[in-house]
């Protein structure tokens, strides 16, 4: 995945529930109101005669039981609200169980159960004003924790959601093409519009439109690629089939840069992948051997559900293209200024109708040998 993949969101606390901060002071509170009660269950055993012994050692096993478990949830309630992949009911969850063992560990000591007064800082409703203030809050810590990930990422909330969804995708599917580092190398150099097909050999020229010469690029992967159509050819005048993307082979280039831990070693290890997956005991080895030499397709699924990201950049670009172009389109209308129409005499001028005739055209794609 990129290195500016977007982080997991923060949850925020929905404002009818209590603060995080008030929720670690009151598990804090409770695991101390705990503590004690252990304290003084072990202190009653300490000084106790022999026929109270056992069962004040038992109070004060339960006390120390729960007073232990009243500081891990504090600990928890502390942790939880400092973690950003924790739904934003966690502090609240730990805080009740804090306060509920505390509760026990009091009980057991025999002390009067004061950690019970704490529910109700919990279960307060929130003023009017309370309510607002939080919500405020809420909309100031959501705003600046989106201004952080698009200055991280360049890219909207949807776009980095999008960019999680194909990271995912490449996981699930780049190992099941059976490529190696060089057929990604053969779709770069066809993506950049250089790559060419003359002669039997497959070349990435030094310059767009200049079919000669040029660094070579592998012919059999060039071949096999194009054999499963994720190159497509456009055939020159001079007879040079100039190679590019699909937009099967384009997603496939999108997914194999976002997953390159799914690429093979080397072409054998590849090949064996490949025949793994076609290796049928009804089928003839000469069979299998032939269909693992194919290149199988982009999982269709992969294909439908990749989208491309788009950075706020390019949707900056995008929106002024699109006013520029309907500046053009609209003659340079500018509101609340009345475009002079010239007067025509529709007897003197009858309206002309130009016909132009339909041409079917038809794409055939051409064979590189």
């Amino acid at each position: 995945m990129p290195d500016n993949a977007p982080a997991i969101p923060r949850q925020v606390a929905h404002p009818g529930d209590p603060s995080p901060q008030t929720c670690i002071q009151v598990a804090r509170q409770a695991a101390i109101l705990a503590v004690t009660a252990a304290d003084d269950a072990m202190t009653a055993m300490c000084h106790s005669r022999s026929g109270a012994a056992a069962r004040l050692e038992a109070a004060m096993h339960e006390a120390h039981k729960e007073a232990v478990e009243a500081e891990g949830h504090a600990d928890r309630a502390e942790q939880y609200a400092d973690d950003p992949t924790m739904p934003s009911s966690a502090p609240l969850y730990c805080a009740r169980a804090a306060v509920d063992h505390a509760v026990r560990a009091q009980s057991a000591a025999g002390a009067e159960t004061t950690a019970e007064d704490l529910r109700a800082e919990l279960e307060r409703k929130l003023t009017a004003a309370e309510y607002a203030e939080r919500e405020t809050e809420r909309r100031r810590e959501e705003a600046e924790q989106e201004a952080e990930e698009r200055a991280a990422t360049g890219m909207d909330a949807d776009n980095r959601d999008q960019a999680v969804r194909n990271r995912y995708l490449a996981e699930g599917h780049v190992a099941e093409l059976g490529w190696t580092a060089g057929h990604v190398r053969v779709l770069e150099a066809a993506e950049s519009g250089r790559l060419y097909w003359r002669d039997g050999r497959a070349r990435q020229a030094a310059r767009h439109g200049a079919w000669t010469g040029g660094r070579r690029i592998s012919r059999d992967r060039t071949k096999a690629l194009f054999a499963a159509r994720f190159l497509v050819a456009v055939r020159q005048d001079d007879g040079t089939r100039v190679l590019t993307p699909s937009p099967m082979g384009q997603v496939a280039l999108e997914l194999a840069r976002l997953h390159p831990a799914g690429l093979h070693d080397s072409d054998q290890a590849a090949y064996e992948a490949r025949f793994a997956r076609v290796r049928r005991r009804h089928k003839r080895r000469d069979d299998q051997k032939a269909a693992a030499r194919v290149l199988p397709p982009l999982d269709s699924s992969a294909r439908n559900l990749y989208r491309k990201p788009v950075t706020l950049t390019e949707q900056r670009a995008r929106a002024e293209r699109y006013a520029a172009d309907r500046w053009e389109d609209e003659g340079g209308y500018c509101p609340g200024a009345r475009t002079p129409r010239p007067a025509v005499d529709s007897a003197a001028s009858p309206p002309v109708r130009i016909i132009l005739p339909l041409h079917r055209h038809t794409a055939v794609q051409p064979a590189l040998w």
